[in-house]
């Protein structure tokens, strides 16, 4: 496992100091790759907060352009950045906070043909699009290939966080819990609003549990639901379905 520099022993230094973490684990971080699918509402907090954290890798996948209309909730980007595709932009404001790590931005819609080659390598897979077509390809890449997933979600003012953990042969899956209809709702942030900090809430809890992960803190499967009224959140447990499609594909 690589050694910290001088320079990382000073940045990591609040790492260091807890018994959680420590150098060991800050290592596990630094030897880390994840890969972040969305670099908008949900992906902005969670690349700055795993670029700061020391994640040795980060590799962020969008397709989309900055737009004035993200500048609300999408707090990677600023004014000067509009026209720019996000993954260029993003990467530019990751290196520079963080410049002791490798940030590989591709411009690229993740989809069945490319899905192999763009998520392969990961540790953990962030998903943190914004349509169910996407959410269901990296769920079954994850669990195809048992990688730890960990996916959220927020509209209007409820948000919902997901941790699949896929080296577990019992673990649920997205499907489970959201089986795939042809009736499904195509609500987003464009078509019903959105409480721009609630996103900052769920994208970072999705830093945290992925950094707990890499930390071996967290294990198994759950689902957090967060209300961005009342500050409420639920926490469920949650179980493999026998008959999810998802799961049984290909057996």
């Amino acid at each position: 496992m690589s050694a910290l520099s001088d320079k990382e022993q000073i940045r990591y230094s609040r790492h260091l100091l807890l018994k959680e973490v420590g150098l060991a684990g800050q290592q596990k971080l630094k030897a880390a790759h994840i890969v972040v699918v969305g670099a908008g509402g949900l992906g902005s907090p969670a690349l700055f907060y795993l670029a700061a954290a020391g994640i040795g890798t980060l590799t962020l996948i969008d397709d989309d352009k900055v737009e004035l209309s993200n500048l609300q909730r999408q707090i990677l980007y600023k004014v000067n950045h509009m026209g720019q595709t996000k993954t260029q932009a993003a990467a530019k404001v990751l290196s520079s906070l963080n410049n002791q790590i490798t940030v590989k931005p591709l411009c690229q819609k993740l989809d069945e043909s490319n899905c192999a080659e763009l998520l392969d390598g990961a540790d953990i897979i962030l998903d943190c699009s914004d349509n169910f077509a996407t959410r269901y390809l990296v769920n079954r890449y994850c669990l195809a290939k048992s990688i730890p997933l960990v996916s959220a979600a927020a509209i209007a003012t409820q948000g919902q966080v997901m941790s699949f953990d896929f080296r577990d042969e019992q673990s649920p899956c997205y499907g489970c819990i959201f089986p795939q209809t042809e009736e499904q709702t195509a609500l987003n942030c464009d078509n019903a609003g959105i409480l721009g900090p609630l996103l900052g809430v769920m994208g970072s809890m999705q830093s945290l549990l992925a950094i707990n992960i890499l930390l071996g803190y967290k294990t198994g499967s759950e689902f957090i639901q967060f209300d961005g009224l009342t500050l409420m959140q639920q926490r469920f447990n949650i179980q493999k379905d026998s008959e999810c499609s998802e799961c049984n594909r290909g057996v």
